[in-house]
């Protein structure tokens, strides 16, 4: 079916013509397969449907972010468990950290200070790596520019 709308608009020499098709009267629902009803361009049958039928797309890409946030908190608080209160220093074992489940593949950045020593970081702790499969774990000092 073509259904043919004509606009007169008197600054335009011309009248503009439009052409809208409904190719298929009876469209449905992408995500419940339902009839729909209402504008023939219509995708879905509301709202709970268009978020489903979305969130289902985005399901892979969020589960990847979603792992990964989890393993960098998961490291944060092995790191943290190692910190007696009130300090910000600590030292332990790369066994010891295994151990407690922290994944060395995932860290929010890197440092490197002015003697070179490269220092990594998940959020606001770090560690770097000594002699002998030791570990010098340090918590970032906050800024005091930042800080209000």
């Amino acid at each position: 079916m073509v259904v043919h709308i004509i606009f007169f608009v008197p600054s335009f020499p011309k009248s503009i013509l439009i052409s809208m098709t409904a190719e298929n009267p009876t469209a449905n629902c992408l995500n419940c397969d339902k009839p729909l009803k209402g504008r023939t361009d219509k995708k879905f049958c509301g709202d709970y449907c268009r978020n489903t039928f979305n969130n289902q797309l985005k399901a892979v890409s969020n589960n990847l972010v979603r792992n990964i946030n989890n393993a960098l908190g998961k490291n944060k608080r092995v790191l943290e468990s190692f910190f007696k209160p009130e300090e910000d220093i600590a030292k332990t074992t790369k066994e010891k950290l295994i151990e407690k489940g922290f994944q060395f593949k995932y860290m929010t950045h890197t440092y490197r200070n002015k003697k070179g020593n490269v220092y990594f970081f998940c959020y606001d702790l770090g560690y770097l790596p000594l002699e002998n499969d030791w570990f010098l774990l340090v918590k970032r000092k906050k800024d005091k520019r930042l800080a209000t």
